[in-house]
This record gives C-alpha cells, structure tokens and sequence, in this order.
C-alpha cells in the first residue's frame, strides 16, 4: 500500500471541513484576515519602525490594519514612509478580496438557507395542535372547520405533513381560504408513511390526528399505511387520538387493527349509504347533518352538569338557556341518544347538548312558559308501500338497495334506471331482499326521451346517483343534466315526487340549486366534517354512530301539526314539551316556505326557547325519535 504524504492528509482534512457548508467557509475566512491582519502588523513594525511608533507600535498598526482590511476606504488618507504605504496596501488588497469572497459566502449560505427551509424540512415546535397527514380536497374543509372551531382560543395550530411543495400548499390554502382567524396554519413537506417524517410535526405533543385520504386509486391502502406509521412510531405517555377515514366497508377491520384503540376509523362509504336512504326517506336530513356538524352552526358538545344530576333526561330538556339536551353519556363510557325520558342523570353522567358553542352552555335561571293549549298530538298514518325510482348506478347502489328493504314496506317497489347492458351482475348481491321488488331498465339518466319513457309520475320518490364510471366532476355534470330534466317533468307533472341527489364536490351544490332538488348528499364534505369533529371530541363518535344506526334513535323530520296547532302562537318550549309526551327530543324546526333557500334551507336548530314562535302546516319539526 502505498504511503499517503502529509500533503494529501492535510487536503483531505481541508476537504471534509469545506464540505461542513457556509460556517466553515465564513471560519476559513476569518481566519485568513485574522492571519494576514497579524503578518502585515508585524512586519510594519519590523520594516517602518518609525511609522509603528506614530500608530501606536503594534497594537495600534494592528488596528488600523483591521480597519484596512474591512474597508478599503480607509486607506486614502494614509500617509507614511515607502514599507508602511505599501504593508497597508498589502493589507487592503487582501481584505478585498477576504471581503468579496465573505459576501459571496454570506449570499449563498443564506439563499440555501431559504431554500432549504422552503422544502419545509425542518421540524416544528408546537403543543396541543392537530396535525393533517395527506392531501386533497378535504384538507380545506378540515382547516376551515377547525379554524372555526378554534375561534374562542388565543393560540391554535394546524400542522399539515404531506408530500407536495410547502409553498404550494400554503399558497393553496391562502386562495381557498384566505382568512384562518387566530389559527395558524404549517405545512411541512413528507412522506406521512416514513416514521421520521412523522417526526417534523410533533407529534408527541399534539391534541389529536387527522388522516385525510388522498385522491388516488386506492385511497384505503394508503390510509391504512399512515395508520400502520403511527402505530410503529415510539410514542411517551401522551398518545394523541386519531381519526381517518376508509371509503370501502372491507377494508374497516384492517384499518381498525392498523389504528389500535386510538383510532377512531370512520366507513364513508357506510355513512354516504345511510344519509342517501334516510334522505329518501324524509328529504332534508342531509343538511341536518350538515349543520350538526359544521363548526359554523349548533354542534354537540359533552357537558358535565352537577346541576341536573339526580334529574330525569325529560325534566332535564329545558334546564339550559342557550342548549339543547340530546342524550347522556354515562360514566361507563356507553352512548344513549334520546334515551326514556324518565332516564336518571346519575354522578359521572354528561349530557350531550346541542349548543352554538361550549362557552355559550349555561343554565337558565327560571324554566319558559309552556302554552298548553297549543299542544296537539299526532295524525296516525298507516305505512304503506312506495315506488322509488333509482336513476344511475355506482358501487354504493347494492348497499344502499339493501338497506332501503329495511326500511319500506313490504309490496315496495323499485326500479333501477341506469346504463348497464346486463343487470344480473349488478344484482347478485341482492338475493334476500324481503320487502321490495326491483326493476331494471338500461338507460342514459341524462337522455330526456328516455327519461319520458320511464313514466316517472308514477313514483313517490326519485334517487339520483353519481356515476363512478366517469370523472368526478363529469359524473356530477352528467347528474344535474338529469335532475333538470326530472324537475321539468315534475312540474309538468304537477310536483308528483321528491328527489334526492348524490353530488361529489360541494361547490356543485351552488349550481344545483337551480334543480330545487329536495336534498343532496355530498358525501365528501360530510365526512370532512365528521373528522374535524372527532378530531375535536373523540367521545362524539359514538353519538354519530347512533344517530346512524336504524336500530336506535334517529334523526326525522316531521310535520309541525303533530306538535303544535298550525297557527297557534306558542314558544319553541311548548315543542319541547310536546315532543317529550311522544318520547322525543326536539331539536329545532324547518320552515316550508324557505325549503329549497340556501344556505339554511330553512332549518333552525337551537332556537330560542322562550321567543314567539307560530308553526304552519308546511313547517316540520326536527326531532330524534325511535320512529
């Protein structure tokens, strides 16, 4: 082996310190200047002697050689013998260039600085934040609403980790939402699947998770992912909640194991189901859950309340001035949504109340007037089979064929309009159904000689879905060519049928508006909606999950006459009330004449208690109820 020279080591060692960046070169620098500021003060006073005494000897020539080395300037006014004039002009010619090449350092060091810090690498130093792995079109819900949430705080933080630009991200979220109020909003860019990326955020220190499914293929497969991440990372005592959401029903038990018990796993696709039925059913009940959980509205909110402890639920209805009791959660941890009315509130219960925001909870001094005579009980109204029209085809429609036949009665019948050449396939799944007919007819939904063929008078109720064979934004144009088209052969018809839309993207919704459709289910948003809450409260996601399961209470809307005297001046108080005799909560109401008016739609919920309040017969009441 051949022997390395002290030349070669010493240019190796010079090598490894350049490559240590901007603070080594500035450090190579200083100590040139520092080297040839102590030759040039040296050999003045080794060669001009005389000049050295008149400067001070040593120091003093030290001194002005610093001077000369930093600002050229300073040399003109020298004077001095031939050595002294010439060691200074050694001494300025050299800081010219010592100078020249700091800037140069100085400049590139800090352009890689911005840089780098542009790449959004660093890590942030947060506590109590929530934190956003992924990417899409949910991110601007989930930041809008938990913005809106966090109005009442000084300091929020939202930390979003994904792997796109930082810079584009924040521009995005400035354009979309250009006013974010007290919360503060960091980007960084990373892999949420790399567990040292997760490591930028902070997530040790956060309040809770949301995972955001990003818009590729296959969604789930990803989010199950960043679910297995966080469980692989290293976490102290404090592990923050998670929530996220799968859009297909199978791949549920798998993201729940990813998450461990944590995690709170929402099935969009089981909850688009649901609100599509239920909206069939009684028209408006997606903007109920819209508005339930927009931050920007009523919400629900856990309160516990030692004042209403040994109380029954139905006497604790109208204890709060400014809020609405909708169940209880025990202190076993179990969920009960308009439970019995003679339930008891015991030690360690909470109320689930329905309130504008949490500071504005507070008990009333003295109960409003309940105006008695005003109260009427309801119509009874035999059930009786429907015909409903099911215009396009997605991979929900099985699902949601399924869960309809639980709900209809029995000799119900419903037909499917759709382009599909061969409905055996389709219908392999729906082998059990006891209580409906189906019938299939190959059409285009957007084709209006076939849409008259269809006699589409003939039904109650009409379904519009969204087209998973086309593009989102292409399936929701193709929708509202046949919501047109249905509502002119409505009002044809003289307003023979409701109609209920499935819509991808929201901001389609304002365009929609023109169909007067009965009700849209924009699944996306509402479960960017549900996250935003169950990042805020975890223990909301069993209120939800009653509220959607058919086995318990549910949300409905019924007609104002089957609580109070259509006319009759009274208090929303006295609705209450009427609805505690039937066994039921009620929430707010919805007037029929704003109906199709956004953005309400005319629904109010949590009104005031004690205000004047007249009902018509085309008002309805919100209700949760078994029934």
């Amino acid at each position: 082996m051949a022997r390395v020279s002290w030349r070669n080591r010493a240019r190796y060692w010079f090598d490894n310190t350049m490559s240590k960046g901007t603070p080594a070169l500035i450090g190579w620098l200083a100590l040139a200047s520092a080297v040839l500021i102590l030759v040039v003060a040296s050999l003045v006073t080794v060669l001009a002697p005389g000049d050295a005494d008149e400067n001070g000897n040593w120091p003093g020539v030290f001194w002005r050689s610093l001077l000369r080395t930093l600002d050229p300037g300073t040399m003109g006014g020298d004077t001095g013998t031939a050595p002294f004039l010439a060691l200074m002009l050694m001494a300025t010619v050299g800081g010219i260039f010592i100078v020249s090449a700091l800037i140069g350092v100085l400049t590139t060091g800090l352009e890689a600085k911005i840089t780098e810090l542009r790449k959004g690498r660093s890590m942030i130093v947060e506590r109590d934040h929530t934190v956003v792995l992924g990417w899409s079109d949910q991110v601007f819900t989930v930041v809008a609403q938990l913005a809106e949430a966090n109005q009442s705080r000084r300091r929020s933080c939202v930390a979003i980790l994904a792997d796109h630009d930082k810079v584009d991200m924040e521009d995005a979220i400035k354009t979309r939402m250009p006013d974010v109020g007290s919360t503060r909003v960091v980007c960084r860019r990373g892999n949420p699947l790399k567990v040292a990326d997760l490591e930028l955020i902070s997530l040790g220190t956060a309040r809770s998770i949301v995972v955001v499914a990003p818009p590729v293929e296959d969604p789930d497969t990803h989010v199950i992912k960043v679910l297995l991440s966080l469980g692989a990372r290293t976490w102290g005592q404090r592990r923050p909640h998670v929530v996220a959401p799968v859009s297909k029903t199978a791949n549920l038990p798998a993201a729940r194991l990813a998450g461990g018990p944590t995690a709170h796993v929402v099935d969009a696709d089981d909850i688009a189901i649901r609100l599509i039925v239920q909206s069939h059913r009684q028209s408006g009940l997606s903007s109920v859950f819209t508005e339930l959980l927009d931050f920007a509205g009523n919400e629900f909110y856990l309160v516990s309340e030692p004042a209403v402890v040994g109380m029954t639920y139905g006497e604790a209805l109208l204890t709060y001035e400014l809020g609405i009791p909708g169940g209880l959660r025990h202190a076993d941890g179990r969920v009960s949504v308009n439970p019995p009315q003679d339930t008891v509130v015991e030690p360690g219960d909470q109320l689930i109340v329905l309130a504008e925001d949490d500071l504005l909870i507070r008990l009333a001094r003295e109960r409003p007037p309940i105006v008695q005579e005003a109260i009427t009980a309801a119509t009874p109204r035999p059930p009786a089979p429907g015909r409903t029209l099911m215009m396009g085809w997605n991979n929900r429609a099985p699902k949601i064929i399924s869960l309809l036949d639980s709900f209809v009665q029995r000799g119900s019948v419903l037909d499917v309009a759709a382009l599909c050449d061969d409905p055996r396939p389709a219908f392999e799944e729906l082998r059990n159904l006891t209580n409906l007919t189906i019938g299939f007819t190959a059409c285009d939904p957007t084709d209006r000689t076939r849409l008259e063929a269809l006699d589409v008078g003939s039904y109650q109720n009409v379904i519009a879905l969204s087209d998973d064979s086309f593009d989102p934004q292409h399936a929701d144009a193709r929708t509202l060519v046949t919501l047109l088209h249905l509502r002119d052969l409505e009002e044809r018809l003289g307003d023979p049928y409701s109609i209920v839309s499935e819509i991808n993207d929201d901001a389609n919704r304002e365009v929609a508006q023109v169909t007067k459709v009965d009700d849209f289910v924009v699944s996306a948003k509402l479960i960017s909606l549900l996250l935003t809450q169950l990042s805020e409260s975890r223990y909301l996601y069993d209120v939800f999950v009653d509220l959607l399961d058919p086995s318990g209470s549910e949300l409905y809307l019924k007609p104002a006459g089957d609580y109070l005297r259509p006319g009759t001046p009274a208090n929303f108080a006295t609705v209450i009330e009427s609805a505690r005799r039937r066994g039921e909560t009620a929430l707010g109401y919805r007037r029929g004449a704003s109906f199709r008016e956004p953005p309400s739609y005319g629904m109010v919920l949590n009104p005031d208690k004690g205000a004047a309040l007249t009902l018509s017969a085309e008002d309805q009441v919100i209700v949760l109820a078994e029934d």
